[in-house]
């Protein structure tokens, strides 16, 4: 793995999404219509806010209304995006909400931080290489008993590879896995994956959607 490898990918996501931003905000206004989907996150706010007060960061916060949502159920929440334009997007319509430019693979965030990680949709975008190192970082900035959400499409390699979408040239690469390949990945770096939930496709999706639940112990097992 060198240094253009990941900076291919990282530029690569990040640009496509700056020329989808507004379309793609467009296309899906406001919180999804998907009951399952909410329900969890409501799980995963209940269970953040009872570890104490440390905050979510929402990775891949795209327009941002997931990130909303949860400061709204009472935890403290901010976004991450790669995408300056999302970010723009995001910061516009929910003024009260922080949010910032940045990469789930290099967070720049101090040890035992966060209450929660959020990460919805976005985790499909890193390569396989790079998400062990990417959960060690989650595991890092975690507070003991702090936990993470995945939401991801469910299905076998190699994904999709996009170079057209509302009408933009990009170069969008999607990284489909099965649920138990990101749960092992999880434990490996340290963190109980809590529960795992398959979500069959709904009208206008093609494929499942995998949800896994994870806590780093509050013991501060390492598992590296």
């Amino acid at each position: 793995m060198t240094d253009s490898d990941t900076t291919d990918f990282i530029e690569t996501t990040r640009t496509s999404y700056d020329a989808i931003a507004k379309d793609y905000s467009t296309a899906y206004p406001g919180l999804p219509d998907r009951p399952v989907d909410m329900s969890l996150i409501g799980a995963f706010a209940a269970l953040v806010k009872a570890n104490g007060t440390a905050p979510v960061a929402d990775l891949g916060s795209g327009p941002g209304d997931v990130t909303a949502h949860v400061n709204g159920l009472g935890v403290p929440a901010f976004g991450i995006d790669l995408s300056p334009a999302m970010v723009a997007l995001a910061r516009a319509a929910h003024p009260g909400v922080r949010f910032h430019l940045g990469s789930m693979t290099s967070l720049d965030l101090p040890d035992a931080t966060l209450g929660g990680i959020l990460a919805l949709y976005s985790i499909i975008h890193i390569p396989d290489a790079h998400l062990p190192d990417t959960f060690a970082g989650f595991h890092r900035i975690l507070v003991p008993g702090g936990h993470v959400l995945l939401a991801f499409q469910k299905g076998d390699p190699p994904g999709l590879h996009l170079t057209e979408r509302f009408g933009h040239r990009i170069d969008l690469r999607y990284h489909w896995r099965p649920a138990y390949a990101v749960g092992d990945m999880l434990s490996k770096a340290g963190l109980d994956v809590a529960a795992t939930l398959i979500r069959e496709p709904l009208e206008g999706e093609r494929w499942p959607r995998a949800f896994v639940l994870a806590r780093k112990p509050k013991e501060g097992r390492s598992g590296r």
